[in-house]
Order: structure tokens, then sequence, then C-alpha cells
């Protein structure tokens, strides 16, 4: 281990490190929740889709909406631009657009270092994960007037904000990694796998080599910085094989897991020493699950994400940092990464379609879980809680229509999107259950942050942008890798973004601000809008112009132009971390077969309330002053929303 003092060490320190640091001091205060009588209950069903819903509503599937939207507490919620959640939270957080809250795509970068990607809504500098999203939440005003509001897995959130003055609790949500700062990385152990565990988007895939029987592995866990040579800190296990049981027992750590196919370990606790300073806590805990594919001639071991122990963690996921340690008292282990639906596993052929199912009702039912302790501990001001369901299986689930699937076929389409109505069913029993319990004493309103579509066409931005000479060299593979940027006048990143190379602001920029940056994005709004696929549509409804339709001061990280998708595309698998497609357009052939980051009139959300709506066209940055208001609050000037359920 290198020799560095305590001030060496907390200055050198990253994502984890920093998080060993932040258990040091635990000491914080917390103002015991005033009660004023006053509530009001916030659903968030995550990509609920307002054609479905409606299709849903009038077939009879989904009463409690339904009786909602009869008393008049029904519209279509107008999304963000772009529709991407990190992006749409936001606007729900701030009461404002993304000129005034600086989250622009789940994907931002630096220009200084040209081209340098990083997740928008936070960063680890230094030793120290920071929350990127600018702007005052709406809770702080709440806070500060001694009302109470409890979160539970908000996104656009992580690192949880402050309570000043001790009347606000935050469980994160979206935005939140693993224990490695991934989101969302398996491992994964089978007799065909490789030799040499290959690394992929965080997952890991391993070999398991039996011999009598007997088989080693071993978890990966995060880097070890302070090692002479860092390298990541592993937890071996061994796992024995009983064919006559039809059996396969685990033994790692302390514990012993016995397991049949289809079976599921708890979860448990796994310890990751760390070489550090004596006087700092040496252990990175974190939990995980396994799960059994699969035993006979191909043992087939799947283990969820090493997700932040809630009852130990590494780094803070509430506000206060004791929230979420009381909830695993009651509870016990339960996921805490952002996105915790494993589309990973599905979209790389781990799963099946049935195993993606049944995982992703593991986390409903914890959800739900989460819902009771949410129920039983709220008295009175705000409670808001969050659903994933909607969104994360929608991406995996939905198709909507005869058209060609992108890896089923249409009976099994059929019966997947099936699945997907399931959980629209259970969401609505959920809003009737809590009707029922807070209905005649609160205002409740459920929202989601936009809609869903079919994605069937990708769109290769920056192939197109080689392709008209925008990227040089012609042969440029990667922006990463073999951009000419003295060639280079704009690219994309993201899903929706397009970037001038503007001189003065990005490292290298050519293109002059003014007159030549004026032309070139009319220009390239012209071709782009032009576009037609092989059927004779266009990929693309709209083009818009940053400095047309955000306002604000953080609009510093915006692109120049966010590109606004038909029904049916999407940005490229490709485009989105600068990489080159073979074609402009071309299939999507993967698993993730919905999306929703398109044009902002394609894909709007949905608002329910249980008082009628008077606002004709109600958008996400209106339900952060609405709520202001139910409490008699007054709206602040930097919010751009307006209450939507005023008489």
């Amino acid at each position: 281990m290198k020799n560095i003092s305590r001030r060496e060490f907390l200055k050198q320190t990253a994502v984890v490190t920093a998080g060993i640091t932040g258990v040091v001091n635990t000491t914080e205060t917390f103002a015991k929740k005033p009660s004023n009588g006053k509530k009001v209950v916030v659903i968030g069903f995550d990509g609920m889709d307002p054609v479905l819903t409606e299709r849903m509503m009038k077939a009879g599937d989904l009463p409690n909406l339904d009786k909602l939207r009869a008393n008049g507490g029904y519209k279509v919620l107008g999304t963000s631009t772009p529709p991407q959640s990190p992006v749409a939270w936001a606007n729900f957080i701030t009461g404002a657009g993304p000129g005034s809250h600086g989250i622009f795509d789940f994907i931002h970068r630096h220009p200084e270092h040209q081209f340098a990607p990083f997740l928008s809504t936070s960063e680890t500098i230094g030793n120290k994960t920071v929350l990127k999203r600018q702007g005052t939440p709406f809770w702080d005003y709440l806070d500060e007037a001694g009302i109470s509001s409890v979160f539970y897995d908000l996104p656009s959130n992580y690192p949880p904000s402050k309570s000043k003055h001790g009347n606000h609790k935050c469980l994160s949500g979206m935005g939140t990694p693993d224990i490695l700062g991934n989101y969302g990385g398996f491992h994964h152990f089978s007799e065909d796998g490789p030799v040499r565990t290959r690394e992929f988007e965080g997952c890991k895939l391993s070999m398991l080599f039996f011999e009598n029987e007997t088989a080693s592995g071993a978890l990966i866990g995060p880097v070890d910085p302070y090692l002479k040579k860092p390298k990541p800190v592993t937890v071996p296990f061994q796992a024995y094989r009983d064919n006559n049981l039809n059996t396969l027992i685990v033994e790692i750590q302390d514990k012993k897991l016995i397991l049949k196919p289809g079976q599921w370990s708890k979860w448990m606790s796994i310890d990751f020493e760390l070489q550090v300073p004596y006087w700092l806590n040496k252990k990175v805990s974190g939990i995980c699950r396994f799960y059994l594919q699969e035993i006979g001639d191909n043992v087939r071991l799947y283990v969820t994400p090493l997700n932040i122990d809630p009852a130990n963690p590494v780094t803070p996921i509430s506000e206060p940092d004791s929230f979420v340690k009381d909830i695993s008292k009651e509870l016990g282990l339960f996921y805490t990464s952002g996105m915790q639906e494993d589309f990973k596993a599905l979209q790389n052929n781990i799963y099946d379609d049935d195993e993606f199912v049944m995982q992703a009702g593991i986390v409903l039912q914890e959800r739900l879980n989460l819902l009771d302790y949410a129920t039983k501990h709220y008295d009175d001001g705000l409670l808001y809680f969050y659903f994933s369901s909607t969104d994360l299986q929608a991406h995996m689930l939905w198709w909507d229509g005869d058209g060609k699937h992108p890896t089923r076929n249409k009976k099994d389409a059929k019966k997947y999107f099936g699945v997907l109505k399931g959980i629209y069913r259970k969401m609505d029993k959920v809003l009737g259950e809590m009707i029922q319990r807070y209905g005649q004493e609160a205002t409740v309103i459920v929202l989601s942050d936009h809609g869903f579509a079919n994605f069937s066409r990708q769109f290769g931005l920056n192939k197109w942008l080689v392709d008209e000479g925008y990227i040089g060299p012609k042969k440029c593979k990667s922006l990463m890798t073999s951009a000419d940027w003295s060639q280079t006048r704009a690219y994309g990143l993201g899903i929706n973004g397009l970037y001038l190379n503007l001189k003065g602001r990005e490292r290298d920029g050519i293109v002059e601000p003014g007159a030549e940056q004026e032309a070139l994005l009319e220009e390239m709004i012209t071709k782009l809008e032009a576009i037609k696929d092989k059927n004779g549509k266009h990929p693309i409804k709209k083009v818009y112009r940053a400095d047309k339709c955000y306002s604000g001061s953080a609009t510093e990280l915006a692109p120049d132009l966010i590109i606004g998708f038909n029904r049916g595309y999407r940005a490229s698998w490709g485009t989105c971390l600068g990489d080159m497609d073979s074609e402009v357009l071309s299939d999507n052939d993967k698993a993730w077969s919905a999306d929703h980051c398109a044009d902002p009139t394609e894909v709007p959300g949905v608002v329910f309330c249980n008082k009628p709506i008077s606002a004709a066209a109600p958008s996400l940055i209106d339900i952060a002053p609405t709520i202001l208001k139910e409490f008699g609050l007054e709206i602040p000037e930097s919010m751009e929303g307006k209450n939507i359920i005023q008489g």
C-alpha cells in the first residue's frame, strides 16, 4: 500500500473512497416533523402513456384512473424537451425547464476537454460526488415553511440535496449507482462463459470450471486505488454441484446458499476489504442476490449488480443519511440502484423474456413493500412515491401494433405487451388503494414524465454528419478516437443532442461564432428535417434550437440543436457515445424495443387528480407550482409553471 498522509488520502479519493470518508462523520440533525394536517400525495408512474391509458380506460381496465377522468381530473401532460427521464423529472423538481436546471440529456460533455462525456445528473470530482442539477427544488420552499415532505425513489436527485430546515426526507432513485459506480452491472457465471472475464457496460461474464463437481469464482468489487498497482477487490466463492439433488451450493464469505434451478437467494451483504489507512473503515459493503438459471450440463449463475447496502451505505443515498437505514431496519435489504429492472441481462441474452418479467416483478414487489412503509409513516405534508415499472418494463415489453418487432415474433410481441398492460392494471389498483386511504383528506396527483412509442428504426446522427461533410475525416469510426477536430464542424452526443464545434467554447473549436454559426445551424435544421427513410417517412419531426427553446442561467452545457424524432424512430445506439454506424438509417435489433426520446409532442405524459384540472394544456413544469399552492405558498419567480387545479 502507498504511504500517504490523511490529507493526501482525502485529496485523492474517488467515488467509493469518498463514500468511506463520508461514513466517518455520521452526526446529523433532523427537526421533528411539524403537523398542520394538510396532505398532498403525488404518485409518479414513470412513462405511463396517454394513448394506452385512454384505450385501457375506455375498455374498463383502469377503473380508478377512469373515475378521476370522469370527474374532470385528467389531462395529457406536456413533457420536457427532450423527453428524457432525467430532464423531465428535473422539470418537475424545479417547476422550470432545462435552461434553469441545466439537465439536457442523459449524457453531457465537458467542452474544454473536447468530447469528454459524463452522466448529466451527477459527477465525481476529487473525493466528492456532486449533484449537477441546478435551480431550487420545490421542496426547499416547503422545508422553509415548516411543511414536511418525504420522497421515495426520486429521480434526478443523486446525491440527495440537503434539507436546510429538517423538514425534508428523500430516498434517491434514478441516477443512483451501484458500489462500482455503474448503472446496472451484473455478474454472470457459466460453464460456457469466457475463460478470462469479459466486461461490457459494467457487466462481467466469467467461466465456471467444474472439477469433481466443484468450481471457484469471484465477485469483482470496487478498485482499491491505494495499492501500488490499483486493481479491483475480489471476493471468492466456491460452487458445489449435486446433480442427484438438482442443487447448487454456493459458499461465499460466511454464507452458504442452496439453490435449485429457477431459485433466487435472499439479499446478502458482501464486504470488500480495501487497503486504506487504519483510521478509516476498511470495508465497502454491497448487497446482491444469486439466481440459479440452470444446472446439469451447463451451470448458469446470475448475480445482481452490487447495490449499495441500505443498512450500511458506503455513500449517502438518502436525506438524511439515516433515512434509508431506518427503512432497512423495517424492510431488510432491497434494491437501491437507480435502474433496478435488469434490462441489460435481457438485452444481452443472459435472461430470456420470462426471466426478465420475473426479475422485474421482484422489483415491483419491493416497491410495493416500500409503499406500505411510506403510508405507515406518513401523517401529513407531501408524500411523493415513484414507480419505475411502467417505464423500464415498457422499454422491454411494449409493442403497439402489427409491425415487425425487433426480436420477437408477432405472437410473443402481443403476449409481452399484455404483460405490460397488466402492470398498468396493477398501478390502477395501487391508485385505488391510495384514494381509498387518503382521497377524502388529501389532494392526490398522479403523473408520468412522458409516454412511449415503438422503437423500430434508428438514426445514426454521426454517420449522417460524416456523410454530409460535417465530421472529418471520412473514415472516422469514433469521435472518441479518430475524429479530426480541425475538420469537424458539428457532432452528436447523447440521445437527442447535436453540438457545434464552436470556437471559444470547445477546446478545438473551428466554427466562428456569429454569422458562420447561424448559417450552419439553419443549414443543418433544413437538411435534417428533410431526411426521408426508405418507406418515405421522415425520421425527424422537428429540430429545436436551444437558444430558442431554453431560457435561464444554466444553459452552459446545452446542445446547440435538439433532435425531435417521429414515433418509431430514435437515435442509434452508436450515436449516444459518439460512435459511427455503418448506415444512417437501420433497423433496431435490440430487445430494448420501445422508447420516448422523441419529439416532445409525440410522447406526452399523463396527469390525474382527485380535483378538477382547470388548465387546458398542463405541463410537467406546472406540478411543482400546483403543489406549493395546495399548501398555501406563493409560486416563486424562478418557476415557469402555473397552478393547474385552481378554481
